[in-house]
C-alpha cells in the first residue's frame, strides 16, 4: 500500500515511512491510496466472530501488503488483550465502552497497535538517512540512492541509529495511552506534551509518573500549542538531522486506522442482538477527529452503518462547517470535556480529502457528501452536566463528560426505528472530581488507575515557544 499527503506536495510513501515519519514532508497527513473493500462473506460471518478475528480481517485490508500476515495477526492479538463491549443504556441507545484497556481510554487500541507496529519495523532494519528520509537495509534513500543501516547515502550523509523519538501532544487520554503503550519498548523514547493545568489530575498521573523511556513536557499553553510544537518539530531540518522523530497522535496512520477495529466489532455485536445494520447510527464524541475518521474509513471499507454523528463540546468548529460549508479554526476553549478541547482538528484534512476524492470534487460537492452521511452537535458545559445527571437518574449509567456529548446527541437526533451507539471514550473515574461533583456520588477508582496515582510526578516545564522546545530536544 502506498500513502500520499493530504497537501499533495510530498513524495508517496510506503507504510514503513508513513509510520516512522508520522507527518509528510509538506506537513500533510498521510492517506492510503486505496481503501480496500472487505468481502461480503466477512460481514455475513462477522456477528459470530471474536473481536480479535474481526480486527485481524480489518487490519489485513489496511496493512496486509506491508506486514506479513502471521506477524500482523500477532500484532492484533497482542494489542487487543481487553474487550470493547456494547452495553445497553436505554431503549435504542447503547454505549460502546472503550475504557477496558490498560489506561481506561479508547486510545489504548491505537497506541498499543502503533507501538507494536513501530517495533516491528525497527526490528527489520529501519533507519534514517542524513537528509531525514527513512530507509532500511538495501532500501532506497529519499534522494533515490540505495543505502543500508550505517552506510553512506547518496546525499552524502550517514544513516543514523535505529532509535526513534515519539512526540505526542495530548489534551488528556492520548498521553497516557501512548506512554503506556510504548513503556519499556527498546529503541523508542516518548515525549508527551500536555497543557499545564488543563488535564485531569488522574490523567496527568498516568503519563508523568512512568519514567524509563517516557518524558512528560508540561507546556504553558493549550492543547493547540502542544500540537503546533509537535508539527513544527517534524518540519525542522536541524532537529530531524539530530534525532529520528515520529508522532503517535492521530495524525499517524498507525494510530488512527486501528481504531476502526472496535466499530466493526460494535456493529457485529448489535447485529448479533438482532438489530439491522441499516438502522445503526454511530455517534462519536470528537476532538481531533481521529476517532470518527477511523469510523468513516471503516464505512468506506463496507462497514454497514446508516449514518454518523460527530458530537462536540463548546469547540464547535466542525459543527459550524456542517452548517455553513466554511472551516474556520479558532483558539480552543477549555471545557468539562477537556480531551475534546481542540480548535483546529488535524483530521479534518483527512475527512475533506476522503470525501473530495483527493481534491477531485468541488468544496460544495464535498460538503454535500459529508453532510449526507454525518450530522453534528455541540454542547455547553451546563448541557453536559444536565445530560450526566439525567442519564444517571433515569438509567443508573454513569457517563463521563465526553460520553455525555455522544449520549445527548443520540437522544436528540435518533429517528424512529434507529439504533444508536455512542462511544464512552474513557472511564468516568478518570474525571472523578468532575463526575462526583456533578452526580453527587463517589465513583470507585479501578485498581489499575489507583496505581498510577501513587507514583512521583516527573515533568519538564516548557513555554509554548518552538525555539525553547527545539533547544531542549537538541540537548537530548
Amino acid at each position: 500500500m502506498k500513502y500520499y499527503s493530504t497537501n499533495g506536495k510530498a513524495p508517496v510513501a510506503d507504510l514503513r515511512k508513513a509510520v516512522v515519519k508520522g507527518l509528510a514532508e509538506d506537513r500533510g497527513l498521510y492517506m492510503p491510496e486505496v481503501i480496500n473493500k472487505l468481502p461480503q462473506q466477512f460481514f455475513t460471518d462477522m456477528p459470530k466472530m471474536k473481536f480479535q478475528d474481526i480486527a485481524f480481517n480489518v487490519a489485513s485490508a489496511f496493512f496486509g501488503d506491508d506486514v506479513d500476515l502471521d506477524s500482523l495477526q500477532d500484532l492484533v492479538y497482542d494489542t487487543l488483550q481487553f474487550p470493547c463491549p456494547v452495553v445497553k443504556v436505554k431503549e435504542s441507545i447503547y454505549s460502546l465502552e472503550l475504557f477496558h484497556g490498560p489506561t481506561l481510554a479508547f486510545k489504548d487500541v491505537g497506541a498499543r497497535f502503533m507501538a507494536r507496529l513501530l517495533q516491528y519495523f525497527l526490528r527489520r532494519g529501519s533507519s534514517v538517512c542524513g537528509d531525514g528520509s527513512v530507509c532500511g537495509d538495501g532500501s532506497v534513500c529519499g534522494d533515490g540512492s540505495v543505502c543500508g543501516d550505517g552506510s553512506v547515502c547518496g546525499c552524502g550523509t550517514a544513516t543514523k541509529s535505529k532509535s526513534v523519538n515519539v512526540l505526542v501532544a495530548t489534551s488528556g487520554d492520548t498521553g497516557s495511552a501512548v506512554a503506556n503503550g510504548f513503556l519499556g519498548i527498546d529503541g523508542i523514547h516518548v515525549y508527551v506534551l500536555y497543557p499545564k493545568g488543563k488535564v485531569s489530575p488522574i490523567q496527568e498521573c498516568q503519563f508523568t509518573t512512568l519514567g524509563k523511556n517516557i518524558t512528560a513536557i508540561e507546556v504553558d499553553g493549550v492543547f493547540d500549542d502542544c500540537q503546533a510544537l509537535v508539527k513544527s518539530a517534524f518540519m525542522d531540518k536541524e532537529l530531524n538531522e539530530h534525532m529520528m522523530l515520529t508522532s503517535a497522535n492521530s495524525i499517524n496512520v498507525a494510530r488512527f486506522l486501528p481504531q476502526a477495529f472496535y466499530y466493526f466489532n460494535a456493529v457485529a455485536q448489535l447485529i448479533a442482538l438482532g438489530h439491522q445494520p441499516s438502522d445503526i447510527v454511530i455517534c462519536v464524541p470528537s476532538g481531533n477527529f481521529g476517532n470518527i475518521c477511523a469510523a468513516l474509513f471503516g464505512h468506506q471499507m463496507g462497514m454497514p452503518v446508516k449514518r454518523f454523528i460527530a458530537a462536540n463540546n463548546a469547540n464547535d468548529i466542525f459543527f459550524n462547517y456542517l452548517q455553513t460549508g466554511q472551516y474556520n479554526p479558532k483558539p480552543s476553549k477549555q471545557t468539562l470535556a477537556n480531551a475534546m478541547d481542540v480548535g483546529d482538528p488535524s483530521n479534518f484534512a483527512r475527512i475533506i480529502n476522503l470525501y473530495s476524492e483527493n481534491g477531485k470534487l468541488s468544496p460544495e460537492e464535498t460538503h454535500k457528501r459529508i453532510t449526507s452521511l454525518i450530522s453534528g452537535a455541540t454542547y455547553s458545559d451546563e448541557q453536559i452536566r444536565e445530560t450526566m445527571r439525567q442519564c444517571y437518574k433515569e438509567t443508573g449509567y454513569i457517563l463521563d463528560p465526553h460520553g455525555a456529548c455522544g449520549y445527548r446527541a443520540l437522544e436528540e437526533q435518533l429517528k424512529p426505528g434507529e439504533i444508536g451507539v455512542f462511544c464512552e471514550t474513557a472511564h468516568p473515574a478518570k474525571f472523578k472530581e468532575k463526575v462526583d461533583d456533578i452526580l453527587g456520588i463517589d465513583v470507585a477508582i479501578p485498581e489499575r488507575l489507583a496505581a498510577f496515582m501513587k507514583g512521583q510526578k516527573q515533568s519538564v516545564p516548557m513555554t509554548k515557544a518552538f525555539a525553547d522546545f527545539k533547544a531542549y530536544l537538541l540537548k537530548q
